[in-house]
């Protein structure tokens, strides 16, 4: 989508766009997804940085509060909101709301050393896509998540979205990285990436249906002996068992 930077054109995408609507799941019905890159540079950064809540005509719902220009939380979320508008509405892409968008969060951009503001960023940018009704996933190593915006509270949009795990190096071992663990609670890994010969390559993670729940089998009926009806052997064993004492 933008080129290695989050405000930024990548120059061939309408190309790759039509490129990509030509391939097999494409015309099957499934909608090409869009990869973009994020970051969270701060109001000292060379790009554009919030100095209120508004933008796009709007006032931004802010869960932080509102933003002073400085380098916040608030102003954060207002920043990821900014850019994932832009993405949606200035970089050319056709029905933004049916792609599914790929939060690219690699520590190669630049980022602030307070994690909380972060992953205030990328809420934000969470935030205006699944306003439009767009789905949301993650693209992201585990350490490099982890780098970016540590632990996330539970009420988070960022938990249960999608998962796209590159850094393997063969196919085996990005088909292993399906069954590691998700990047944020409650995530679906469904896509792997490993690299060979400078090339990126990606695996299809299977769909782990969930798990039925277990029941209980029913008890049969207890059932008596009728002492006339046991042969006499057997009635001589019955007669010598130990009674159960409670």
């Amino acid at each position: 989508m933008n080129g290695g930077r989050p405000d930024t054109t990548n120059p061939c995408l309408l190309t790759q766009l039509a490129w990509a609507a030509g391939t097999a799941d494409a015309v099957a019905g499934t909608p090409v997804p869009v990869y973009v890159n994020t970051a969270n540079p701060g109001p000292d950064g060379p790009w554009w940085w919030p100095t209120s809540n508004a933008y796009g005509g709007v006032e931004v719902s802010n869960p932080y509060g509102m933003c002073d220009g400085t380098s916040t939380a608030a102003c954060a979320y207002t920043y990821g909101y900014a850019m994932a508008f832009d993405d949606a509405n200035l970089r050319g892409v056709p029905d933004p709301a049916h792609h599914l968008w790929w939060l690219d969060v690699e520590t190669g951009n630049s980022w602030s050393p307070e994690t909380a503001t972060n992953t205030a960023d990328l809420e934000g940018m969470t935030a205006y896509l699944q306003s439009i009704g767009a789905e949301v996933g993650i693209y992201s190593t585990g350490y490099q998540f982890g780098e970016i915006a540590r632990s996330i509270d539970s009420g988070s949009n960022l938990n249960r979205l999608k998962n796209w795990i590159p850094g393997a190096a063969s196919t085996a071992s990005a088909r292993a990285n399906c069954a590691s663990g998700p990047i944020t609670p409650g995530g679906t890994i469904t896509l792997t990436q490993f690299t060979a010969a400078s090339l990126d390559y990606n695996v299809t993670c299977p769909t782990i249906p969930p798990t039925p729940p277990q029941t209980a089998p029913i008890p049969s009926p207890a059932q008596t002996v009728d002492p006339a009806k046991v042969p006499p052997r057997a009635r001589m064993h019955l007669a010598r068992a130990p009674r159960n004492i409670n």
